[in-house]
């Protein structure tokens, strides 16, 4: 993340996103596929690594081999395979929402995953129960634990979507878009970006 100011003076935090150039590598319609889509693809990919029939794929849109490929469904952009949507089809001041994968934080307590406050002072024999999570649950009735029940376990890694970011600028000449506020994920990864 890095910050900016606007004219008014105000500091804004902002996230830089590589947003294009994407080549668009299928146009599926109602006739052919049954539904209104375009392909479209990101990144470079080693061609020994890429399967033959995605070479083939890639090959009908004159472009090398890529390493992501994204179908966006109901989509108004009007381009033909071949060409390339870049940063410009984003305007300052418009409003887009960011889908990506947060990061991974492996297995948490109940304290860092969910907020709990522990049980209770250091003192008055607690021993080792500041991070536990207390009671779960009833004894004799209901002699289990509700489903749902908050507790330790895997935290992050999950698809989320950031909606209503701003953008604060646009680079064409590098394809960089700068957002306001954080986008889900770690530095470099993949994003969705909405408008």
């Amino acid at each position: 993340m890095t910050s900016v100011f606007e004219p008014n003076g105000k500091q804004t935090a902002c996230t830089i996103i590589e947003a294009g150039p994407c080549v668009v590598t299928q146009k599926k319609t109602v006739d052919t596929d049954g539904y209104n889509a375009l392909q479209i693809a990101f990144g470079e990919a080693k061609e020994k690594n890429t399967p033959q029939a995605l070479i083939n794929h890639f090959a009908k849109a004159n472009t090398s081999p890529k390493a992501i490929v994204k179908e966006l469904r109901n989509c108004s952009i009007d381009k033909q395979v071949g060409e390339s949507l870049t940063c410009e089809i984003f305007a300052e001041g418009e409003k887009v929402s960011v889908i990506g994968t947060t990061k991974g934080k492996g297995f948490q307590g109940v304290v860092k995953r969910h907020g709990f406050s522990g049980v209770g002072e250091a003192s008055h024999g607690q021993h080792d129960r500041q991070r536990a999570p207390g009671s779960i649950g009833g004894s004799s009735y209901p002699s289990r634990v509700f489903k749902g029940m908050r507790m330790a376990g895997r935290m992050g890694g999950d698809q989320v979507k950031i909606k209503a970011l701003r953008v604060v600028k646009v680079f064409p000449e590098q394809n960089y878009i700068l957002v306001s506020g954080s986008v889900p994920g770690s530095n470099g990864s993949i994003v969705l970006i909405q408008n």
